[in-house]
């Protein structure tokens, strides 16, 4: 239940409300009003008005949760969708308006007064404090690889993310401070903007298929990631040398290198089809080329350095030459252009070859990006041989790590297939005959891939990852199958995928086994004994519950750096986190310090899915903020002094945690082994309604069966999230915690471990986050729908434990407190969640009691649905 204290921490919290957002949210708010008394009268704007007081008074405890349900009920349904709908824009306003604000905030931060904390200078500082000379070996070493993946976890559908982005823009001019003239034409168009966004269909009506998630995909990439990855650089730059940077050869390397899963991850989608994939790599192709082409060619023609002043080397001159006589009428009319510049000529002549390639137009077209990076540096030596150092290694460095970062292929892109198709393919294959179409499509698969890194590079698609992996043999029979296609088969990395709690603990001797395997043996020596193992953090919570998975795949961490540095490899641990905080997500920086030491070691490798991607990646400086903070994070984790703090932590309290994980995994288990839980659950839940919101290409359930097991994670997740339970975040821990006090450990063991261990700091501070977007008496309404009033009281008296305990050992007097940007937010978009939970439950209840009516049905339907698109908007949780 809401603490007493409630609206007054609410009215603290608003008053506190930093002025600039304040007057964001009120000006977007405002208009949204006018437009719905514009669209539906007076009267739609009194009805929302009367629903989010109801709602504040209910926090206030001044009214209870049926007064605010019998007036949901009062309404029509065509009410009470123009209701839902409001609540939903008003929290897409508010997002985009806090969104400023950060951005607000991080430039105001970056004074030049000190240096900024979670920064990639802060991080140099302190490696350098704790390594000395080894500095350069450190940032030598350093990797981050982020993987997008096409999880269906992003809710809104593009004509309202385009929509949103519009908006945007507008509120930035507006804060810029524009002429009173000017001022006045924006806000009408600005007016004009949310108008249309009221009127536009919400959710999808179409099912995605892969290539539109590609395409989706790419915006990130056109509107943020290929600009700011150059700045990242440059920073790292400037922290390693911070006179020097701009004017000598970079000492950053490029240390970042993207990842996509989406049209090449066909575990469980059978619209990934070789095809797709095949298309999913050309429409990346066209992006960066599309960008490369574009900032070459601007590179070159602001380079009007003439020879008098910076004479070209000879290596620039034969350069041209050869040009010349390959291309002469290009050439001709490159210099007709630019007479006397022969730097312009030559990059403008490489921007010629740019688009020459993407084109396909053999004659013209680079062979490789290593062809182009090699032109680019001949510029480059040639104006730092003439002494033209700045514009050396200014803009024509940005460009030369744009190339270094995304080749002509953008992203590497993955491939991922379940162990079982492998398993009947290679049988298949093995006794002759004509293979299924299961076979088949494999095999294509892999031919995909040898053509992929015969156009790309074997460095644009390698990676072959095995779900489900128990065993070496599961990686045996990918090698395989590739084996079989002879001279056409790909150069193959096959990384294991340990995602069970079973599989999680036969992971060494699965890589044991890995190293008599003769592909693996030859790849290994290949690249320099270096080896990938992915961890996968959904379906390990899904069974053993947050708590018990946290400590097992802490585990798993640790047994494998041990293994690897056993046996001389260099182990990469990719992270399979999802954006929520049940599928192992939460802050990227704390998770990064939270895990196992030395299994960092510089490199850093975690999917980015769904809303995350646009949440962290959709905006210039977010998104430089995010990739300084994990840039930070990694290297923090690689350092002697953090590592043995957390060594030392993890020894002192590892044996308070074993108690906490067993007890916590028993509740869980008991829970979800209750006989008729999954029906259950499908009851309380719009589990059943989430798939036709058409958010993803990717069904929800790998088989037919309509058990827990075969459920994804994802709409796990996410269908609690929707019951304002958020049970998968926290469920166990309240139990494990009892579990210990009642031990006979004080809760000041609890305290110091708390304080000393970064891995039950996170993991209380991740349940913390969870509970605080979670709420008693809605939760309890929808938990009633299953009729199972025993399974109620045993979630909500777990509620009532973790939540007492999280605080008490934490020393918070509420959740969140020592967090106060994140408690505000949360706290002010309660009441407006509580809203279009009221309205879901209306709709849900109804369809539970069953409708005879399929007008009435569908009514209620689109009810549900655009409640569950506002509730994912309003806590910025999906899956």
């Amino acid at each position: 239940m809401a603490e007493q204290s409630s609206e007054t921490t609410r009215d603290t919290l608003r008053q506190e409300l930093p002025e600039p957002l304040r007057r964001d949210v009120r000006l977007l708010g405002a208009m949204l009003g006018d437009s719905l008394v514009e669209y539906g009268g007076r009267e739609l704007l009194d009805d929302v008005e009367r629903l989010r007081h109801a709602v504040i008074a209910a926090r206030r405890g001044e009214t209870g949760s049926a007064e605010v349900a019998a007036l949901v009920d009062s309404w029509s349904l065509e009410r009470a969708e123009q209701v839902a709908r409001a609540f939903t824009v008003y929290f897409h306003l508010t997002n985009l308006a806090e969104e400023h604000h950060r951005i607000r905030t991080l430039r105001e931060r970056d004074t030049g007064d000190g240096t900024v904390s979670s920064s990639i200078e802060a991080a140099v500082a302190a490696v350098r404090a704790s390594a000395g000379d080894r500095i350069a070996e450190t940032v030598e070493g350093l990797e981050f690889r982020p993987v997008f993946t096409a999880h269906p976890t992003e809710a809104r559908r593009r004509a309202v993310v385009t929509a949103i982005q519009r908006i945007s823009d507008l509120l930035a001019g507006l804060n810029a401070g524009p002429g009173v003239s000017e001022r006045a034409e924006t806000e009408r168009r600005l007016r004009e903007e949310i108008d249309l966004l009221w009127r536009t269909a919400l959710r999808r009506n179409t099912q995605m298929d892969p290539l539109d998630e590609v395409r989706t995909a790419m915006a990130a990439f056109d509107e943020t990631i290929f600009r700011v990855v150059p700045r990242i650089y440059r920073a790292l730059d400037a922290a390693l040398d911070p006179e020097g940077t701009g004017t000598r050869p970079p000492r950053a390397r490029p240390y970042i290198r993207f990842g996509s899963w989406i049209g090449g991850d066909r575990d469980g989608n059978p619209f990934v089809t070789a095809a797709v994939t095949r298309d999913a790599i050309m429409i990346q192709a066209e992006h960066v080329l599309r960008a490369l082409e574009a900032v070459c060619a601007r590179v070159g023609r602001e380079l009007t350095a003439h020879e008098s002043t910076t004479p070209p080397s000879a290596a620039l001159r034969n350069a041209l030459a050869a040009a010349r006589t390959a291309q002469p009428a290009i050439l001709a009319g490159i210099v007709k252009r630019s007479p006397g510049e022969p730097h312009r000529q030559f990059l403008l002549y490489a921007a010629e070859r740019v688009r020459a390639t993407r084109e396909r137009d053999a004659d013209l077209a680079y062979g490789s990006p290593d062809e182009l990076l090699a032109d680019l540096r001949t510029v480059q030596e040639s104006l730092a041989a003439a002494g033209a150092d700045r514009q050396a290694y200014g803009r024509l460095q940005n460009l030369v790590w744009q190339v270094e970062t995304f080749g002509f292929h953008l992203a590497e892109l993955e491939i991922r297939q379940h162990s079982e198709l492998h398993e009947k393919a290679l049988a298949e294959v093995r006794a002759g005959g004509p293979p299924s179409e299961m076979t088949e499509e494999i095999l294509d698969t892999l031919r995909v891939v040898a053509w992929i890194q015969s156009r790309f590079g074997v460095r644009a698609c390698h990676r072959y990852i095995v779900s489900f992996t128990r065993s070496a043999e599961d990686i045996a029979n990918v090698h395989a199958l590739a084996a079989s296609l002879g001279d056409h088969a790909p150069t193959l990395d096959v990384i294991p995928l340990f995602e069970t709690g079973e599989d999680l603990e036969r992971a060494p001797r699965v890589l044991e086994g890995m190293l008599e395997i003769p592909a693996v043996r030859r790849r290994l020596a290949e690249t320099g004994r270096r080896l990938e193992v992915m961890l996968g953090y959904s379906d390990s919570a899904k069974q053993l519950g947050p708590t018990s998975a946290t400590l097992r795949l802490y585990d798993t961490q640790e047994a494998l750096t041990a293994w690897a540095a056993d046996n001389d490899i260099t182990l990469t641990l990719f992270h399979g986190r999802g954006g929520s905080l049940g599928r192992g997500g939460g802050p990227a920086n704390r998770a990064i310090l939270a895990q196992a030491p030395g299994s960092v070691a510089g490199r850093f490798k975690v999917t980015e899915q769904g809303e995350v991607i646009f949440a962290r990646y959709g905006h210039p400086q977010i998104a430089r903020r995010h990739v300084e903070q994990v840039t930070n994070a990694v290297l923090l984790a690689s350092t002697g002094p953090v590592q043995e703090r957390a060594r030392a932590a993890a020894v002192r309290f590892r044996p308070l945690a074993d108690k906490i994980s067993e007890a916590a995994k028993g509740a869980f288990r008991s829970l979800i082994e209750t006989e008729g839980f999954a029906e259950w659950f499908g009851r309380v839940s719009p589990l059943a309604e989430i798939g036709e919101l058409r958010i993803g290409s990717r069904p929800a359930r790998r088989k037919a069966a309509r058990g827990l097991e075969d459920l994804r994670a994802i709409p796990w997740v996410f269908a609690w999230t929707q019951t304002r339970v958020n049970l998968p975040g926290w469920y166990g821990l309240g139990s494990g915690l009892a579990a210990v006090s009642g031990d006979g450990a004080d809760l000041a063991e609890l305290r110091e471990a708390y304080a000393a261990w970064p891995l039950f700091q996170s993991l209380l501070d991740n349940a913390e986050m969870s509970l605080a977007k979670s709420d008693r008496a809605i939760a309890a309404r929808y938990l009633a729908l299953g009729d199972r009033p025993e399974l109620t009281e045993t979630v909500l008296a777990e509620y009532d434990r973790t939540r007492s305990l999280v605080l008490a050992v934490t020393g918070h007097e509420r959740l969140l407190e020592n967090r106060r940007v994140l408690s505000r937010a949360v706290e002010l978009r309660n009441p407006y969640v509580d809203a279009l939970s009221h309205l879901q439950l209306r709709a849900l209840s109804a369809l539970r009691a069953g409708v005879a009516d399929d007008a009435e049905r569908e009514h209620l339907e689109q009810l549900l649905l655009l409640s569950v698109n506002g509730v994912a908007a309003g806590l910025q949780n999906t899956g």
